[in-house]
């Protein structure tokens, strides 16, 4: 077992619920933050999901709302994802405006025994 500590910045293009983060069949994380900055210059409501796969199902993290130039972290405390599970985020209103950071520790189980 190995941990890395890593980061995935973000950029929503769409106002689509978009996959920002993605673990593999061997990896968890522990997400820390996923830092969220409104570029644009009027207000934005931010939501966080998470797809838990092992329950096929969607799950709401957090929803924000972000006054021009604000910044924010949309995870209030440590979000574990487990294999095959994803992050979401959606700017809901308008693209092109919400960048940001996810900030995590990448547990990699692939070369465990047993």
């Amino acid at each position: 077992m190995s941990i890395q500590y890593k980061n995935a910045g973000f950029y929503l293009t769409t106002t689509n619920l978009t996959t920002c983060l993605t673990m593999d069949a061997g990896s968890r994380a522990l997400i820390q933050n996923i830092q969220c900055a409104n570029t644009s210059a009027g207000a934005v409501i931010m939501q966080s999901k998470f797809l838990d796969s092992s329950a096929s199902t969607t799950y709401q993290i957090s929803t924000e709302s972000l006054n021009p130039g604000a910044t924010t972290n949309l995870a209030s405390g440590v979000l574990v994802l487990e294999e095959s599970d994803a992050l979401k985020i959606q700017c809901a209103a308008t693209a092109n405006v919400a960048t940001g950071v996810i900030s995590y520790a990448l547990i990699n189980r692939t070369d465990e025994n047993g």
